[in-house]
């Protein structure tokens, strides 16, 4: 793809109102597609496009969710970047996928947390627990977005551009605050490993996504834990805690910043005390079959 090309895609990202992290990569979607034809993404033609679809649900195998990405940027591309409106785009649609997610137990966040040997990463994977964040969200979380007073964490732009408040607990307090003063970076809580307490001028943002990653991973081996968890299983595994000690549906959807409580009911699932009712009634009426 060619710098003016894929400029013009950027700036039509940016219009959308689209985050940096959904930039990158629907970018990285449009060159994976003209790398597997070898030209120039706006050399390819409809039918190409169509087998390239193809490809990645059949040869390639991806997810449903690589795929949707796939084709959602693929789809912005020649709709909105090149204005062609081809009829493939509007056929294709991903396989639905109805997967429950891995959550782990307290003791287990705690055990793996405890593995986390660099204080920056365990700091920044304790608060996105702790608050129930994404990854994004807790990296970039700034300074001034700690409410001491309220004891509350102004969560800005999550997904869909969606500002929201989550609670802080006060333990978590004490923890950012003892962290801080180890960096005293005037913006960013979790700075980049380069800042060392220099200028207030210095251009240095917060820590890079694939550090955390990287560290929850070696982390989640060394603690022995054996499940397919993830920094974002953190996520899950708040929100149904919060569940099972008896928040209701409605809050820790709009902690969680769910736009419907749709979105939020899969967490019933994963929950016995939510379900130790269901489970003794259905007991009851089968236990019928053999009294």
């Amino acid at each position: 793809m060619s710098t003016l090309l894929r400029q013009k895609l950027i700036e039509d990202l940016q219009l959308r109102g689209l985050s940096s992290r959904t930039q990158e990569m629907y970018v990285l979607a449009v060159r994976q597609l003209a790398k597997h034809y070898e030209k120039s993404p706006d050399q390819i033609s409809e039918e190409e496009l169509r087998q390239y679809f193809l490809y990645l649900s059949k040869v390639k195998k991806v997810s449903p969710s690589t795929f949707q990405i796939a084709l959602s940027a693929i789809k912005f591309f020649f709709e909105l970047t090149l204005q062609r409106q081809w009829s493939t785009l509007k056929l294709v649609r991903p396989a639905r996928e109805q997967k429950l997610p891995v959550v782990l137990s307290v003791d287990e966040v705690r055990l793996i947390l405890a593995c986390v040997h660099r204080s920056r990463y365990r700091v920044c994977l304790s608060t996105i627990y702790a608050c129930g964040l994404r990854l994004q969200e807790g990296i970039h979380l700034q300074v001034a977005d700690i409410d001491s007073q309220r004891m509350l964490i102004h969560v800005h732009r999550g997904k869909g551009s969606k500002d929201r408040y989550v609670p802080l607990p006060g333990s978590l307090l004490d923890l950012l605050r003892r962290h801080w003063s180890s960096h005293h970076h005037p913006v960013c809580l979790f700075p980049d490993s380069r800042w060392e307490g220099g200028s207030p001028a210095a251009p240095i943002g917060p820590i890079h996504h694939r550090g955390v990653q990287r560290a929850f991973g070696l982390a989640l081996r060394e603690s022995g834990v054996r499940k397919a968890a993830t920094v974002h299983t953190l996520r899950h595994s708040w929100a149904t805690h919060l569940l099972e000690a008896g928040v209701s549906l409605r809050l820790i959807q709009a902690y969680l910043g769910h736009a419907t409580p749709t979105t939020t009911t899969i967490y019933t699932h994963l929950t016995p005390q939510v379900e130790a009712p269901a489970i003794a009634a259905i007991n009851a009426v089968v236990g019928r079959l053999w009294g």
